[in-house]
């Protein structure tokens, strides 16, 4: 463990020059005060605290952005330093290889949530600054905070995955954004399609709750969505968020990780460098 703990200090001492999360840390702190400032009128309508109130509208920015934040800093991992050569070098020291993606994935995962912190933080700052009671969406955002990190961590698996199977940088780059545009955007619509075309049937009251919590940024969704005090104002799946279970929701949020992980682990075992 001691040294999968220094190689992680060492990659995240690396990510923290990386110019994507210093570029998206910004936009997310950037988003979470013009969200903190735009819900504050909406506030008086729902009886909901200001801090509620953006902790729901942030879910929403977060579904977009987590997702992206882990896969611009994972895509490289594998395949930059494939390119590079600075995985044989790596490699040819006595350390085993599932501890040289630990390290990584520790690390990556620390710097994202590190920059959520700073989103976060920056909305919750001005959230009480606005409104004196908003420290009853404490527990929201802490919700939404750690929930976030657990999504994050999922694709970070999923761009350590993407990277295996490249040889180039520039092709595992085509392959998480590929990955985020199915994953983020067109699963969604693929489900909105399969509903209008069933019609109320098999498909919308059977398969449809498991496909939505099978996807890691739905059930991040629904999970902060359901325990929400302004899930009306905040998206138009507070229907689905009613009718699935919140535990369910959260047993694919913590299982994802996991499973990207191992996908990502067994690829890594079979890359040359």
């Amino acid at each position: 463990m001691n040294g999968v703990i220094g190689y992680a200090d060492a990659e995240f001492r690396i990510a923290l020059r990386n110019r994507w999360i210093l570029i998206l840390t910004v936009t997310m702190a950037l988003f979470a005060l013009v969200l903190t400032l735009a819900g504050s009128g909406p506030t008086g309508t729902l009886g909901a605290d200001q801090l509620s109130v953006t902790v729901a509208s942030l879910t929403g920015l977060a579904v977009y952005l987590v997702p992206l934040m882990a896969l611009l800093v994972s895509f490289d991992a594998v395949a930059g330093e494939v390119e590079r050569g600075t995985l044989a070098l790596t490699l040819a020291y006595p350390v085993s290889r599932w501890s040289v993606l630990l390290g990584k994935f520790m690390a990556h995962v620390g710097i994202l949530a590190l920059a959520l912190l700073v989103g976060y933080g920056v909305a919750a700052v001005t959230a009480f600054a606005l409104d004196e009671g908003a420290g009853r969406g404490l527990v929201a955002l802490g919700r939404l905070y750690w929930s976030s990190v657990l999504l994050g961590a999922g694709f970070v698996g999923l761009g350590y995955l993407a990277s295996g199977l490249s040889r180039r940088p520039a092709t595992a780059a085509g392959l998480v954004i590929g990955l985020w545009l199915v994953a983020i955007v067109l699963y969604d619509l693929g489900l909105l399609a399969a509903i209008v075309a069933d019609d109320g049937g098999t498909f919308t009251e059977r398969l449809f709750p498991w496909l939505l919590i099978g996807n890691p940024a739905d059930a991040f969704r629904l999970f902060n969505l359901a325990a929400s005090e302004a899930t009306a104002a905040a998206s138009g799946v507070a229907g689905a968020a009613n009718a699935i279970m919140p535990a369910q929701a959260l047993a694919s949020i913590l299982v994802w990780p996991l499973f990207a992980f191992g996908l990502a682990a067994w690829r890594f075992r079979r890359v040359v460098p």
